[in-house]
């Protein structure tokens, strides 16, 4: 998967400057799919200091479960969420009610590993990506293992 300049919600100029979070979008199209799911929101947290996302906790399927949006319009689903911790999970069926709308990103793509390298004192990303320094900087910082806690990220 390619990292999107700006993916993470970091940047160094106002060039580099990342998409806007539509949390009233995302929230909209949520009670929309999970009402017509039979489902019920049960807590809905928007981007804040501590993480770069909108997490929509739901109850669906006679489960709960957790659905995220960052700065491009992609989307996750989780069965829990912890602090620097995420278990992404694949569901069909919200899945495609999202997707008209959304790039839901599958438990595979989520959990790719990050490729860190450390070569003469230089590091360097090896997966696929365009981001810009700043975003490279806070990975070489916080260490994050897959490209899920890029894109979904805990970093103040």
């Amino acid at each position: 998967m390619n990292l999107s300049n700006g993916v993470t919600g970091f940047y160094s100029s106002i060039d580099n400057k990342p998409n806007e979070i539509d949390e009233n979008h995302f929230k909209s199209i949520c009670f929309d799919l999970i009402r017509r799911n039979q489902g019920k929101i049960l807590k809905i947290d928007e981007a804040n200091l501590t993480s770069n996302f909108s997490k929509v906790k739901v109850n669906v399927f006679n489960r709960e479960i957790y659905v995220f949006n960052a700065y491009y319009p992609f989307l996750a689903i989780a069965s829990t969420v912890e602090f620097q911790h995420i278990n992404f999970i694949d569901d069909p069926v919200l899945s495609k009610g999202f997707m008209p709308f959304y790039k839901v990103l599958s438990k595979e793509e989520l959990n790719e590993p990050l490729d860190i390298r450390n070569s003469k004192g230089k590091v360097s990303l090896e997966n696929k990506n365009n981001l810009n320094n700043s975003e490279l900087e806070q990975i070489f910082y916080w260490k994050p293992n897959t490209v899920g806690q890029v894109i979904f990220n805990f970093w103040d």
